[in-house]
């Protein structure tokens, strides 16, 4: 029972993976904003809650740190991070706000942000956004299959093949690295 079990779930995941290929053309317009940002010197910034927030860490550590190439540090910051800067933002203006003031105290014209959410309708990724479009950063959603409302508000979507939070995270995990792969090997081709 359990063993079927697991290797149902596996079976959905790699179904999940597979159709994500056809979103390729979506993972290479996302890495070349990414790209265009860096060499222009801008900025990658990455926001979302709870296992969002995570990966958008984890996708800011793979583009300062390295991901498989050794390359200058790639500029990123995931808004997820900074403990005094999120609670003294919630407490002073609502939680929906926490990623909005810092794009606005951070971002600048070029940058982009990716937001993160399974369901696409974070209040605080999509204010986020919001601020965004008003400074002419670009915007990109990781979002499940559906897209919600970052959908709409993003300048790119990728909403992945999947409609459960692991599997949407899992895919969302597989393109950010897909993203920083093409992005540490575009800056290396031009050092």
């Amino acid at each position: 029972m359990k063993k079927s079990w697991i290797c149902d779930e596996l079976n959905m995941l790699a179904a999940s993976f597979t159709a994500l290929a056809l979103q390729a053309e979506t993972i290479q317009q996302i890495a070349d904003v990414c790209i265009r940002a860096i060499k222009s010197g801008g900025k990658v910034m990455f926001c979302g809650n709870g296992g969002s927030a995570a990966d958008s860490q984890h996708l800011a550590a793979e583009f300062i740190g390295r991901y498989k190439m050794e390359r200058a540090a790639l500029p990123a910051i995931a808004l997820t991070v900074d403990t005094s800067i999120l609670t003294a933002i919630g407490n002073d203006y609502g939680y929906d706000t926490v990623f909005r003031r810092q794009v606005e105290g951070l971002g600048r014209a070029g940058d982009v942000l990716i937001g993160l959410s399974t369901s696409g309708n974070s209040r605080n990724v999509l204010q986020a956004f919001e601020q965004a479009a008003t400074m002419g950063i670009t915007t990109v959603a990781f979002t499940g299959k559906l897209g919600g409302q970052m959908k709409q508000q993003a300048d790119i979507c990728l909403n992945v093949p999947a409609e459960v939070t692991n599997h949407i995270q899992e895919l969302h995990i597989t393109a950010g690295h897909l993203i920083c792969e093409l992005a540490e090997k575009a800056v290396c081709e031009t050092l």
